[in-house]
């Protein structure tokens, strides 16, 4: 119900005039739905990837459900304030039916975590492609002393970072992200009542959860690679669109600013569908590569339609689930 009235809010509040929207994909030509087809490209790759993690173990889902379950928690993910407080619970919930609660909130969590990692390791790669950029085109890519700094201080972060995932990966986190949070003031004393309640079966998740890492390391590198991959291919969305209206825009101009305006979303978080935050990046980011913040806004505002479109398919894609599972269970 709410990502259906998430999607009818959206189209009547959506910033940019029907007659515009038809004059950008009308610019954009048969780019748009080049786009659109792609992302199903990028999804059945997150989903592989997402499948891989279900599948460790004795768990064998079928891969057409997980496509289903992963664009219907994506579109919820756009939608709903703090990103994942919609699309994971639902993942979970769709889930359970194949692999009970334990495994399925294993493996969600397993996958959120995988999802995030590989961002990490998108946003670094992209701090020496643009270093090596700066030595062809010094111009284009300057490296100003904030810029050495911001990429300083983020490396730092990184390795930071990476060792927690470690840590979480190796031992699971769970049990100790709840005693932590059961410390906090007014929602401390049911974390702690729910914690206590289920400590059996959070430690079983978080068993699980260090499973694929001690016992599973080419299926952790499949699903990591997917998941960078399907980032990769991402890139080529803004690369199609951006060349519709200046040509000499580059694949590797692309990479840089979809790592930084996504560096940027993921700091906002909080905002539903990235409004605002998502079309000011982008901007940004363009016109610090002298590509113009206005090809970066129209590039945003294209990629910003292509979204609304899987979020009503994630939609829909939910009650076939629904009613598929309700059948399921009668027969």
């Amino acid at each position: 119900m709410f990502g259906v009235a998430a999607v009818v809010v959206m189209l009547l509040t959506f910033d940019v005039s029907w007659a515009q929207i038809k004059e950008m994909l009308q610019q954009t030509g048969i780019i748009f739905p080049v786009c659109v087809l792609l992302w199903l490209v990028i999804y059945i790759m997150n989903a592989r990837s997402w499948q891989i993690i279900i599948n460790h173990g004795e768990s064998k889902v079928r891969f057409c459900p997980v496509l289903g379950m992963t664009v219907s928690g994506f579109a919820l993910n756009y939608t709903t304030p703090f990103g994942l407080m919609g699309g994971e619970p639902y993942r979970i919930l769709a889930l359970k039916p194949y692999i009970g609660i334990e495994r399925a909130t294993s493996s969600v969590v397993l996958y959120v975590m995988m999802h995030i990692y590989s961002h990490f390791w998108f946003w670094m790669s992209a701090v020496p492609l643009y270093i090596t950029l700066h030595f062809f085109n010094p111009g284009k890519y300057a490296l100003s002393l904030p810029l050495i700094i911001c990429v300083a201080v983020f490396a730092v972060v990184f390795a930071l970072t990476v060792y927690l995932f470690r840590k979480g990966y190796d031992n699971g986190f769970l049990m100790k992200l709840l005693k932590l949070c059961a410390r906090l003031p007014f929602i401390g004393k049911p974390i702690m009542r729910f914690t206590e309640r289920n400590a059996e079966k959070i430690s079983n998740t978080d068993k699980r959860i260090s499973m694929l890492r001690s016992c599973g390391k080419a299926a952790f590198c499949k699903s990591l690679s997917l998941e960078f991959l399907a980032r990769v291919v991402g890139c080529v969305e803004y690369w199609l669109i951006m060349r519709c209206i200046m040509p000499g825009c580059t694949y590797a101009d692309a990479y840089i600013i979809v790592a930084f305006s996504s560096l940027f979303s993921n700091i906002l978080f909080f905002i539903p569908m990235q409004l605002g935050s998502k079309e000011g990046s982008v901007a940004a980011a363009a016109y610090s590569l002298n590509i113009g913040s206005g090809v970066g806004l129209f590039t945003a505002l294209v990629t910003r339609v292509r979204e609304m479109i899987w979020i009503v398919i994630g939609v829909v894609l939910m009650f076939f689930s629904k009613n598929a599972h309700d059948e399921r269970t009668d027969i």
